[in-house]
């Protein structure tokens, strides 16, 4: 089963830092082992909400809202895309990810995750 994990972004990701390079070197060694296990099947970052736009779809007109936006918790930083037989094999690979953050950022360090399944095509149909 597949599942969508949302990285929520923080206050650096929204003003367009980039992570530490040691956190990147440690993520990366991370994502590889995901790759090559087949547990990990995509990700990526998002740039600032600056940079977006938010559009809305009420009574038949699109509203467009550029960024930024109010509330980074609120905010999808980056996302990956991984492959486990539960949700709850899945929920471990995300503490997993999480717990290299505390590792190299330290015990202070917070961050949020969301974790979703996925809804994939009946087989047969593509």
């Amino acid at each position: 089963m597949k599942f969508m994990v949302f990285v929520r972004a923080n206050t650096y990701s929204e003003a367009g830092e980039p992570p530490p390079p040691k956190l990147m070197a440690v993520i990366g060694k991370l994502a590889e082992e995901g790759f090559k296990n087949g547990t990990l099947v995509s990700t990526g970052g998002l740039l600032p909400s600056s940079q977006g736009a938010r559009l809305r779809l009420s009574n038949a007109k699109i509203n467009v809202t550029d960024g930024p936006f109010a509330e980074a918790k609120e905010l999808v930083g980056g996302w990956a895309i991984i492959q486990a037989k539960s949700r709850e094999e899945a929920v471990e690979q995300v503490k997993a990810f999480m717990k290299v953050h505390t590792d190299v950022m330290g015990p202070s360090w917070e961050m949020e995750c969301e974790l979703r399944g996925m809804a994939e095509p009946p087989r047969g149909t593509s």
